[in-house]
């Protein structure tokens, strides 16, 4: 069965700046991405569509049958979405009932609605991601490891909560830490190391080769997706992958993309003083939005930086390939490859960050490729228009 993950236009436009390198579908919430869920929950051949700057490394389907199931890529996997999807018949699309699209089969322009209604998550904005990550943890923690046997916790840990709600994968190093499930489940993936002094509250989701730094205070909902490193404190933070916030400092409702560093004593606020709603800077419409929050810290695109005793403001956004350098708090709304902070910015050139990003990448043994310096010369284009 051809299964075709699909970008909607205007939710990719909402969760911008973690969309400029990536299609919905790639996005990590819970333990995995979106993509990897649906390809657990409903196996089938699948496939992308979306943008075409994005194709090279995110491949369609070049011969689409006319009976292929195309998924929103915002929708989180279910067994009772899955089922759902599965009865659907040529010329048939589910909907939610607030009349979210959720799938189709094939791509008839009348197609008839099928009500679902049942429960489901749609990612409809980048806060979304670690406003839901804890109830998606607790569903991929019950998926993930029934049937299955933890490595067994070292003596030298502490437990406080149910031990079997912790799942440690073969060759993950967990030694002198608290670990409490009190609120969730803990999920170390495979090569991942907790050190010692650590402590952790689920629902936590560490990916494979991600690392908890000596002393590190880490709160649910947060994942690690795998190579990040992380130090200081955290609370209900999504790491996409390979980024690092190893150093003290509070990280705290926040979504960091891919390639990140957040240089030593980094901090970033994620509640007013005045503790009213948090309005974040959306890119469609060009503007602050009010969300409905009290709590957001920092979204960051791929392969932004922040310099040491870096200080963001609440509700920060900062966009691909920008470099933070400031003495003060600089605006909450930084485009992408920009240098500087409070006292101004420059462009950051493509050269220049092909130089960079090519070290970065080398350090975790992943080729900065031909296809990717595409794709991101696209996204400097593309990202004009945000500005």
């Amino acid at each position: 069965m051809q299964i075709i993950l699909y970008d909607p236009a205007e939710v990719r436009i909402n969760l911008l700046p973690l969309t400029y390198t990536r299609p919905v579908g790639a996005l990590r919430i819970g333990i995995c991405t979106i993509r990897q869920r649906w390809e657990e929950i409903l196996p089938g051949q699948y496939s992308w569509l979306t943008e075409d700057y994005l194709s090279e490394l995110f491949p369609p389907e070049e011969n689409p049958a006319d009976d292929a199931l195309y998924i929103a890529g915002n929708i989180v996997a279910t067994p009772g979405l899955a089922q759902a999807i599965e009865a659907l018949r040529p010329g048939e699309r589910l909907v939610g009932t607030d009349g979210t699209e959720i799938a189709q089969r094939g791509r008839g322009e009348d197609s008839k609605a099928i009500p679902f209604d049942g429960e489901y998550i749609a990612i409809n904005y980048v806060y979304d991601i670690f406003m839901h990550n804890g109830e998606v943890i607790e569903a991929d923690f019950a998926r993930l490891t029934a049937g299955r046997k933890s490595a067994p916790v070292s003596p030298s840990n502490i437990v406080i909560g149910d031990p079997g709600k912790i799942f440690i994968e073969e060759g993950a190093t967990v030694e002198g830490a608290s670990l409490n499930t009190t609120h969730g489940p803990i999920y170390i993936g495979p090569e991942a190391e907790v050190m010692e002094g650590c402590h952790l509250r689920g629902p936590i989701a560490l990916g494979r080769h991600a690392v908890a730094n000596m002393g590190t205070l880490i709160y649910g909902a947060t994942t690690l997706g795998p190579w990040c490193k992380v130090g200081g404190e955290i609370n209900n933070v999504v790491m996409q992958g390979f980024s690092n916030k190893a150093h003290d400092g509070f990280l705290g409702n926040a979504v960091i993309g891919e390639w990140c560093n957040l240089g030593a004593g980094t901090i970033a606020s994620n509640l007013k003083n005045d503790y009213s709603e948090i309005k974040l800077w959306n890119y469609a419409a060009h503007r602050f939005l009010r969300t409905g929050l009290q709590f957001c810290g920092l979204i960051m695109g791929d392969h932004s930086k922040s310099a040491i005793n870096t200080s963001f403001n609440t509700a920060t956004v900062v966009g691909v390939g920008s470099n933070i350098i400031s003495p003060s708090m600089p605006r909450v709304f930084i485009p992408s490859f920009l240098k500087g902070g409070s006292t101004g910015f420059d462009e950051v050139s493509l050269p220049d960050f092909f130089t960079v990003a090519a070290r970065v990448m080398a350090r975790r043994g992943v080729e900065l490729s031909d296809a990717y310096r595409r794709m991101i010369s696209h996204v400097a284009e593309y990202s004009e228009r945000f500005k």
